[in-house]
């Protein structure tokens, strides 16, 4: 009889330790979220949505997510697809979290997000509806952190005549998009980190307002390069701001910066071999960022996040062009501005600062 008793007691004990050690699993496989994420457009552009996909996967290989990618194509007629494909997904109620980004997806996720309210979203590099949506994390990134850079980088760059192409005039271009603060965010950051290396240093700035046509850049870049001696130009104009680079292959005396993705990987080989460095977004960096602190129980929901230096959120590409040209002297400056923004003791302002006078800036470093 004790022996049939112990046995009972024997297969409790397994039954309850197997109970345990279910619940734990349960608990486990819990904390692991769900996600989708929406491509308005295609993997494989070296830039903004391989960056997220990046991110994604290091977080699936961490053992932190599932994800499945959707990818839709960015053409004019795959347009449909992008707001349909929102709704489906947000409809079926299998994600923790749906994951989209860029500047033409803000109107569809408005849309969607009002009518799933208990649907979670995150949109990078976009604040067009930040905060209207309680259920919706807006991403988006210092880019006065990366211009301070970037602007270091070119100051040391420009004088540096043991390098091919570069005259001995401290005078560097800079060709934005429109002139609107997020563009003259970049601006800023540049002027002042060049200033920080050379306080006579002129910045030669124009506007495209345009994204898209190369043909105005371009021809912004050969009056810089032939009439002010620019030798080095950031372009921050999306696609249009490439014809720029385009000016500088052409004359023969200049060399580009890319922004936002590492373009030298993205150009064609001319085009690359005068690229020095890129700005960096790092859109998978602030994916994992948003995933850590909610992992640690804090939220950002129905709110706008700004991704700097400290965060991973923006960079500068240091490796390839920037590792061949740059001197010791100059890559030990951007690693000292790097370490300056981060440590606080570099503050650099922000074209979204109502009381900081862009204009004046701006005028006062012209050729």
């Amino acid at each position: 009889m004790k022996k049939i008793i112990a046995l009972l007691l024997a297969a409790i004990m397994v039954l309850g330790l197997a109970a345990c050690a279910s619940k734990t699993e349960t608990t486990e496989a819990s904390d692991v979220k769900n996600v989708v994420y929406i491509v308005n457009g295609n993997l494989g552009d070296k830039s903004f949505f391989d960056s997220a996909q990046a991110g994604i996967d290091e977080l699936v290989k961490a053992g932190r997510i599932t994800c499945k990618t959707i990818e839709l194509g960015g053409t004019d007629e795959d347009q449909p697809k992008w707001l349909s494909t929102l709704y489906d997904v947000s409809e079926s109620g299998e994600y923790d979290l749906v994951i989209c980004g860029t500047y033409q997806m803000p109107d569809y996720l408005k849309e969607v997000a009002t009518k799933y309210p208990d649907q979670l979203y995150l949109i990078f590099d976009d604040n067009t509806y930040a905060g209207n949506n309680s259920n919706v994390v807006n991403i988006t990134y210092k880019q006065n952190d990366m211009g301070y850079l970037v602007g270091t980088f070119a100051a040391c760059m420009t004088t540096d005549t043991s390098v091919a192409n570069i005259n001995e005039d401290a005078v560097v271009g800079f060709v934005g998009g429109v002139d609107s603060p997020v563009i003259n965010d970049f601006l800023t950051g540049f002027i002042e980190g060049a200033q920080a290396v050379n306080p006579d240093i002129k910045v030669d700035t124009r506007y495209t307002n345009d994204y898209v046509d190369t043909a105005i850049a371009k021809e912004f870049g050969y009056s810089m390069i032939n009439d002010n001696k620019c030798d080095i130009i950031w372009g921050v104009a999306g696609n249009a701001g490439n014809g720029a680079a385009e000016a500088a292959l052409e004359t023969g005396k200049a060399w580009f910066i890319g922004v936002d993705s590492d373009q030298e990987l993205t150009f064609s080989d001319d085009l690359a071999a005068l690229t020095l460095t890129s700005g960096l977004k790092n859109i998978g960096n602030s994916i994992i960022w948003i995933f850590d602190q909610w992992d640690a129980g804090k939220t950002y929901w129905g709110t706008e996040v700004q991704l700097g230096l400290a965060e991973g959120g923006v960079g500068i590409v240091t490796d390839k062009n920037y590792d061949k040209y740059a001197s010791a002297e100059t890559k030990a400056a951007v690693e000292a501005a790097q370490a300056g923004i981060m440590n606080g003791s570099i503050k650099v302002d922000t074209a979204f600062d109502a009381n900081f006078d862009v204009a004046a800036l701006r005028d006062s470093v012209r050729p």
